[in-house]
């Protein structure tokens, strides 16, 4: 199972893999178990995750999976727990679960907004707290937050998914001077910004736009997941990757103002060249019965 592309410096670690199932999860799930790692598989879907575990046990890894939703409480403590049991103590924990509603940030109705809150940020919080606390008293471990060039450049129509993005930012941030006040050099917080992945994502994201929304040039998932991994072995503070995502944060850099609003611009152009779309709720609050792969995701749409 292991090649020259999967993840140097993690074979014998135990990595936990929060969002496992699709997109940029299930490629970074694929890439450690090649690595040599040990992983621990979460998400909502039981079916999604079994056929993962299957996949990843048949070419020789090692992996278990644990069914669960980041924003309920206990979940995530059932998680480490059963990581610990299964595989030893943590070594790596992966926040990836995320999820979000397209629309005026008016229209999406409150409840949306909430859940997306509550998966995307507060679902990092409790990962991170119950990451942490293991972590720290260790005095070792690689906290990675997937967070998005959406964390400092807003999309206009994701109001409450970049709102989440930019605290996952701010959360890791704020985390890593607490640990080097702490004294706890041996353990680290990572955040990776991606630009937009051809992933479900899209498909599953709640929509009360009336069109569907894609950017253009989509990186594919396999691309997150080896910087994902990177980060796990070589922390650092944040992590643009792709050369879209570090020229949108240069550009940001430079013209602050006149990116955000360029940034705003191809959103609204992109979504008036969408396909009719009814208003949904997608995944948002339930999970969706689709295919687990994003080699699915129709490469016209990029």
């Amino acid at each position: 199972m292991r090649t020259r592309r999967d993840a140097p410096g993690l074979s014998g670690k135990s990595v936990v893999v929060v969002g496992a199932t699709s997109g940029i999860g299930r490629a970074t799930a694929l890439r450690a178990a090649g690595g040599g790692a040990a992983v621990v598989l979460f998400a909502r879907r039981s079916d999604a995750l079994a056929a993962l575990v299957e996949r990843i046990r048949g070419n020789g890894g090692r992996a278990h999976a644990v069914t669960g939703d980041v924003a309920r409480p206990g979940d995530l403590e059932r998680l480490a727990a059963e990581a610990e049991a299964t595989f030893g103590p943590i070594d790596v924990w992966i926040t990836n679960a995320g999820v979000g509603s397209i629309g005026l940030f008016w229209e999406v109705p409150i409840d949306d907004h909430a859940r997306v809150v509550a998966t995307n940020l507060e679902g990092a919080m409790r990962g991170a707290h119950t990451a942490l606390r293991r972590f720290v008293p260790r005095g070792s471990g690689v906290l990675v937050h997937t967070a998005s060039v959406e964390s400092v450049v807003p999309l206009a129509y994701q109001a409450s998914y970049a709102a989440t993005k930019a605290g996952l930012l701010s959360l890791t941030r704020s985390l890593r001077h607490e640990l080097r006040l702490a004294g706890a050099g041996g353990v680290s917080v990572s955040a990776v910004l991606p630009w937009a992945v051809r992933t479900p994502f899209w498909r599953h994201a709640g929509n009360h736009a009336g069109r569907a929304l894609r950017l253009p040039l989509m990186d594919e998932p396999e691309l997150i997941a080896d910087a994902v991994l990177r980060a796990a072995v070589a922390p650092r503070e944040r992590v643009a990757v792709g050369w879209k995502a570090r020229a949108s944060l240069l550009a940001y850099r430079l013209a602050p103002r006149a990116t955000a609003r360029a940034a705003a611009d191809l959103s609204h152009a992109r979504l008036l060249q969408g396909a009719p779309s009814p208003p949904s709720s997608g995944a948002v609050h339930e999970t969706m019965r689709d295919a687990a792969t994003a080699a699915e995701e129709p490469r016209s749409r990029r």
